[in-house]
This record gives structure tokens, C-alpha cells and sequence, in this order.
């Protein structure tokens, strides 16, 4: 068995249902692994329930402190462990200058992009403490490197998220715990569709214009394909990434800039 395999190991992916989430449990489950899948769209959790099938998927507001709790308790028990958490969990928040975003909205972009990840990871790291060995994925992004205007609270949560993701690590790494975040480009798929929309109201311009944007701060010239960010967050996560922790780990077509 390579060191690439992941037979064997229990994982469990928020936001697991659709988009990045749901390719990238489908590649933890064909590496080898026993997957847990939370999300807040019931719909797609009824879908995937149906195209993974031995996965365990559960409805989950990732933001809520006793459901994460809850939620959590559940997995573990299922899968009767932890070995892998993927924080995937994102909203892409408002795009508006920051006179016009409301507290709430502010609240519910840094809930769901970092407050989640704090919430699953203090949920599984006892047990990972306990067995001596886990690995933690975090979800930043290409915003976590560069600023970003018109984008605040989604850009705030991101850097945070590479602050949270260095400290944990240095703080987990006695236990044989590692912790790294994974920093996507534009990913091919709906939320992207839905960012380049919205940004293309909020300043005029068409979505033809903000794709070629897009694809312009990327000295690679093309979107960034899901299944690009499954294959690092498998590597990542399999004993082949021993040595990898506190990192921020880039897929995103050498990003130069954000606009």
C-alpha cells in the first residue's frame, strides 16, 4: 500500500454536499477512506446520500456552536474515529463598499468562512489528541494572500483563517497533529459563477469582462478545476503529507493579484 492510500482513515468534510466539498469526499472515498459529509442544503445532502453510498450525511449549521457539538459527537461516533477534518465550509459574503455591508452580513460571512473551523476543530481534536495522530485541512483562499475591495468580510475571514491554521499547528504538532490550509484560486463551479455575477452588478461590468479578470491575475490564464483541489487536500491528508503542517498551500495558478 502506497503512502498516497488513505485505507482506513475516517474523515469528515464540512460543506461536503456539493461544489469542492462534494469532489473532494468522493476522492477520499476512492483513496481508501471512510467519509462523514455535514451541509445546511438538505437537497443535496438527500443527492449525495444517494452517490456515496456508506457515507454518513447530516444537516448541519456550521456557525451554530451546539449543532456543530452535536454534529460532530454524531460523526465520530459513526465513523468510530477521527483521523481527517476538511474545513470546507465557505460563503463568498457581500460584495458592497464597506459603508453599505450590514452587521449581520458581516456576522454570517466570518461564521460560516472561520468561526466553523474553530467550532469542528475544538470538537475533534480531543480525540486526535487522544490517539496521537490527525490531520486538520483548512479551506483559505487566493484572498487570503492578497487584499481584495468591494469583498471585506470575506477577505478578513480568509487571512484569519492562515493565522488560525499556523497557530494550530504549532500548537497541535506535539500531539502528531498537523494542520494546513489550502488556498484556492477561481474554481470552476457555481459559487464562482454567483461571485463574478455579483461583482458584475456592483460595478457595471459585464461577466464576460470579470471571467477575463478572473483569469488575468493567474499567470496560468485558466480557472482552477475541483478536482485540482482534492487531489492536495488528499495528499495532504495521507501519510505521503507526514511532514506538512503549518503550511498555506496554493492552488490557485500562481495568483498575482486580486481585483
Amino acid at each position: 500500500m502506497s503512502d498516497a492510500s488513505l485505507h482506513g482513515k475516517r474523515a469528515i468534510i464540512t460543506a461536503g454536499a456539493s461544489g469542492i466539498g462534494r469532489v473532494v469526499a468522493s476522492r477520499l472515498i476512492a483513496d481508501g477512506a471512510r467519509v462523514a459529509i455535514c451541509d445546511i442544503d438538505a437537497k443535496a445532502l438527500d443527492r449525495v446520500s444517494a452517490e456515496l453510498p456508506g457515507s454518513l450525511a447530516v444537516r448541519c449549521d456550521v456557525s451554530d456552536p451546539a449543532a456543530v457539538a452535536a454534529v460532530a459527537a454524531k460523526m465520530m461516533d459513526h465513523l468510530g474515529g477521527i483521523d481527517i477534518l476538511v474545513n470546507n465550509a465557505g460563503s463568498a459574503g457581500p460584495t458592497a463598499a464597506v459603508q453599505d455591508i450590514e452587521p449581520a452580513d458581516w456576522d454570517a460571512c466570518i461564521g460560516v468562512n472561520m468561526t466553523s473551523q474553530f467550532l469542528f476543530t475544538r470538537a475533534v481534536v480531543p480525540a486526535m489528541i487522544a490517539q496521537r495522530s490527525g490531520c486538520i485541512v483548512n479551506m483559505s483562499s487566493s484572498a487570503g494572500r492578497f487584499p481584495m475591495a468591494l469583498r471585506l468580510p470575506y477577505v478578513a475571514a480568509k487571512w484569519a483563517v492562515i493565522g488560525m491554521t499556523q497557530s494550530l499547528a504549532m500548537e497541535l504538532g506535539p500531539h502528531n497533529i498537523r494542520v494546513n490550509a489550502i488556498l484556492p484560486g477561481s474554481v470552476r463551479g457555481d459559487r464562482i459563477n454567483r461571485v463574478m455575477a455579483a461583482r458584475a452588478a456592483s460595478t457595471g461590468k459585464t461577466i464576460a469582462e470579470i471571467e477575463r479578470e478572473e483569469v488575468a491575475s493567474m499567470s496560468m490564464g485558466r480557472l482552477i478545476e475541483p478536482e485540482e483541489i482534492a487531489t492536495m487536500i488528499a495528499f495532504v491528508a495521507s501519510d505521503a503529507g507526514r511532514s506538512i503542517s503549518g503550511q498555506s498551500l496554493g492552488v490557485d495558478g500562481n495568483t498575482e493579484v486580486l481585483r
